[in-house]
């Protein structure tokens, strides 16, 4: 219950899905966290949640728009100021449409680009100064596995996730002899809100193709991520993990 005893984690889009997984983890595992999304209501709800079940404050909400330089200067302050330090990043915020290169517009491109890529240089730019103070870290961005292949739709959204898998592998190399660890997950299907836009039968569906023939729960990917906090996985960095139940082994 100890593997992130005196960690500070901040976790982008931690309010709901895969990032509340993260935050019950982290909590879980000895980390203060400070849940950092734009659904203010939903993250000040989790806080309470596990600061209550922990009998004292382990979670605390921030407003955070990833595409917005001042809302991460704020967050990693919140970090510092309230919990002493920061030692892990989870950059986790995302969204998605499903359109194609001619369907989408200019408008859709720049929303997907801004949250899902830009979000994650401007959290790891922020975060990194703030490391350093604590003598290293650890980086987690969440990609997908539509960041390493095509589907023949959802084009901004691969663009930015394939972004995001060659980011992290050049911030894992820059940051380096800081002692600052960046790795990357690619989950598959995971049943959360964001895959709300599709049909049941047509999530069910997609995720059959998977040789496990099944959709993956939030807690499945964030043990990955849990794992890369840690320091068990001190020499790992500019690493792919690939969480798809099989899907892109086939």
């Amino acid at each position: 219950m100890d593997r992130l005893k005196g960690k500070v984690a901040l976790i982008s889009g931690g309010a709901r899905g895969q990032g509340a997984a993260e935050t019950r983890l982290f909590v879980n595992e000895g980390a203060r966290v400070v849940v950092a999304d734009v659904l203010d209501a939903e993250a000040r709800q989790l806080a309470d949640e596990v600061n209550k079940k922990a009998g004292t404050k382990v979670a605390l909400p921030v407003h955070l728009d990833v595409t917005r330089a001042g809302d991460w200067r704020a967050a990693v302050d919140t970090c510092e100021r309230e919990f002493g330090g920061l030692d892990i990043l989870v950059n986790n915020a995302g969204i998605l449409n499903v359109k194609g290169v001619s369907d989408t517009n200019e408008e859709e491109w720049d929303a997907i680009i801004n949250v899902n890529q830009k979000g994650v240089w401007l959290g790891t730019k922020f975060a990194v100064p703030a490391m350093k103070k604590r003598g290293g870290g650890s980086i987690v961005n969440i990609s997908s596995i539509y960041g390493l292949i095509g589907s023949g739709g959802s084009a901004a959204y691969h663009a930015s996730k394939g972004a995001v898998r060659l980011l992290t592998k050049t911030a894992a190399v820059e940051y380096a002899p800081d002692h600052i660890r960046v790795n990357s997950v690619h989950p598959g299907v995971i049943k959360t809100p964001m895959v709300d836009i599709f049909a049941e039968k047509e999530l069910d569906a997609i995720a059959a193709l998977a040789p496990m023939k099944r959709a993956a729960h939030p807690e499945e990917v964030g043990y990955v991520v849990l794992f890369l906090a840690t320091d068990e996985a001190s020499f790992v960095t500019g690493a792919e993990y690939v969480v798809d139940g099989g899907y892109t082994a086939v």
